[in-house]
């Protein structure tokens, strides 16, 4: 192990994804996802903005690929958007779409950045919702089939893959909650989409086996928490068992045990909103197996015993006078580590990606041009060295993708929340670097001892 607490290789990372910067949401032949539909319902979204433009990633790549290498990445997690590839959800495929994730794979390789893809990060194509979307079995198998069409391109170049980005969001946020696309709002309905996605999962990791060349790679990122009972109390201390199963064991057991957690689906079971499954779905679980597990973390979870917390019996609590980002999430670097020790411990020490981490922040000062984001330097700083001490401890750490690259397009808050460790000015474009891009790129070069 190096002197930085990294070892060798570490992947240095940033992330997107598609609806957030590529824009161009009709061009050369695109069809409409879940977003752009979403996005025109009053109130959807804080801002009343859309990505319709974004960023425009589609076509300014080039300039944010040389970013990428004056930071001195090694590796970009970018999404590729289905309705772009496929603008009908299935049927026939749009070439044009295809060229231009491979000319953005090749440019990305030219300029020694591995890129690792996500097939689903949230833009279903609105004419699979029109059939029912993530609650229809069949969308299932027709993510498979444009799985196979993308690796079938691709799959010689791209040697890190990832299924779906965080499926607990796509389905809780999306069918539950009402605040993502499509913006329903029915629990069991959320629960049947969350075991579409995951049936989705084992069969794109099942074409990528049948159909991938070489010893490439291939995984899933899930949002993950470390929940933690507001009291100890034994009611609280149940809660939060409870509520880990729903958050992180929900998705973290079907992918890595190949089984739902007992006793939330006997939770669901009694309270009529199990998913509908079928025998073959467990099986495919059980053999379609990942090769890393990619860990999305922002923050942690405390949870209290509560009737009013419907059947679940539990709500959220916020911890008193700490830290929080512009999200209103608790900034808790010490919940990284414990989750990477987690599931390190609870599902047999296997290879973990950091997938996302990252914070939005005002950027209100600004000194000679350049954002002086020192909020964000240290939530990145201080989560890096959880990130440390577990691989000192023994996780298969080996990756670490910041969120993110730049200010994008932040689902229902629009553009009103940044991530970005570059600056973007969305009426012109223009890219600038914050004060934590400087402190990144160093960090990289010293693969890691600058912290």
């Amino acid at each position: 192990m190096p002197a930085s607490g990294f070892p060798k290789g570490f992947l240095w990372g940033a992330a997107t994804a598609a609806y957030q910067i590529e824009g161009a949401a009709r061009e050369n032949g695109k069809g409409e996802s879940i977003w752009d539909r979403f996005c025109q319902v009053p109130g959807a979204i804080q801002t009343g903005e859309t990505g319709v433009l974004a960023c425009d990633h589609y076509h300014r790549w080039r300039d944010d690929i040389e970013n990428m290498r004056d930071l001195g990445l090694n590796a970009y997690r970018f999404s590729i958007s289905w309705p772009r590839v496929f603008p009908m959800g299935n049927g026939r495929h749009n070439s044009k779409g295809l060229d231009f994730y491979e000319t953005l794979v090749d440019a990305l390789l030219e300029a020694h950045i591995e890129p690792a893809a996500t097939l689903y990060h949230w833009d279903l194509p609105q004419s699979l919702q029109d059939r029912g979307g993530w609650t229809n079995r069949d969308t299932a198998s027709w993510f498979a089939d444009y799985a196979a069409s993308v690796f079938m391109r691709l799959g010689d170049r791209v040697k890190t893959w990832m299924t779906l980005n965080e499926p607990q969001v796509a389905s809780f946020a999306g069918h539950a909650m009402g605040i993502h696309a499509p913006g329903l709002k029915d629990f069991g309905t959320a629960v049947q989409a969350s075991h579409i996605l995951l049936h989705a999962h084992s069969l794109g990791v099942q074409a990528y086996r049948q159909l991938s060349p070489g010893k490439h790679r291939i995984g899933i990122a899930l949002d993950v928490h470390p929940v933690y009972p507001f009291t100890d109390g034994v009611s609280d201390i149940e809660a939060a068992r409870l509520a880990d199963a729903k958050t992180n064991r929900w998705f973290l057991d079907p992918v890595l045990k190949g089984a739902y957690p007992d006793d939330m689906m006997s939770l669901y079971a009694r309270n009529k909103v199990a998913p509908h499954t079928e025998r073959e779905d467990f099986e495919l679980f059980k053999t379609n197996h990942v090769d890393f597990i990619g860990l999305n973390y922002y923050f942690p979870e405390r949870v209290y015993a509560s009737d009013e917390g419907g059947f679940l019996g539990f709500q959220y609590a916020l911890k008193k006078e700490c830290e929080r980002t512009e999200m209103g999430w608790e900034v808790y670097p010490e919940g990284l580590y414990d989750i990477l020790a987690q599931v390190q411990k609870e599902y047999d020490d296997p290879v973990i990606f950091i997938t996302e981490n990252g914070a939005a922040f005002s950027d209100h000062k600004v000194v000679d041009g350049q954002v002086q984001d020192n909020d964000r330097i240290d939530y990145i700083s201080t989560h890096l060295s959880e990130a440390r001490r577990a691989i000192q401890d023994g996780v298969r750490l080996e990756g670490y993708f910041l969120w993110s690259l730049m200010d994008n397009f932040e689902w229902s808050y629009g553009f009103s929340k940044r991530y970005g460790i570059t600056h973007v000015d969305f009426h012109t474009q223009a890219r600038t670097w914050k004060k934590s891009a400087n402190w990144y790129q160093k960090v990289i070069a010293s693969n890691g001892a600058a912290l």
